[in-house]
């Protein structure tokens, strides 16, 4: 969900070559939960062909931000002090009802935006 949110409000500010993203997780599923798929669709968002990745600790020091959903098993501290880590600490919604994921994407999409709202400032 929240590349979906990023990647929109890249190309929304023109910043596509200025902003890369990196997505991942530290132990990714084999698909997008189907929940998320729904979710994302009410709001625009075709995730039906993203297949969830795994990211590595090489990528997350390559970033200058980093924003974790808080069900991360990822060790922070070795990244080093150069990034900017945001731990939003989310529902996985894995498995929740519908209402729940929406309050998740939503709260996904406020958190995105209000970064690129501060990199904007930056950038």
């Amino acid at each position: 969900m929240s590349t979906a949110f990023a990647e929109r409000e890249r190309a929304r500010r023109g910043l596509e070559d200025r902003v890369e993203i990196l997505t991942g997780g530290t132990h990714p599923a084999d698909s997008v939960h189907e929940e998320v798929i729904e979710v994302m669709d009410e709001a625009g968002f075709d995730l039906s062909d993203r297949t969830p990745r795994e990211i590595t600790s090489e990528e997350v020091r390559s970033c200058d931000y980093v924003a974790t959903m808080g069900c991360s098993t990822l060790d922070v501290g070795s990244v080093g002090t150069q990034v900017d880590i945001r731990d939003w600490d989310l529902d996985d919604p894995d498995g929740r009802d519908l209402d729940r994921v929406r309050t998740v994407r939503d709260e996904i999409e406020r958190r995105v935006t209000a970064l690129f709202d501060e990199l904007s400032t930056s950038i």
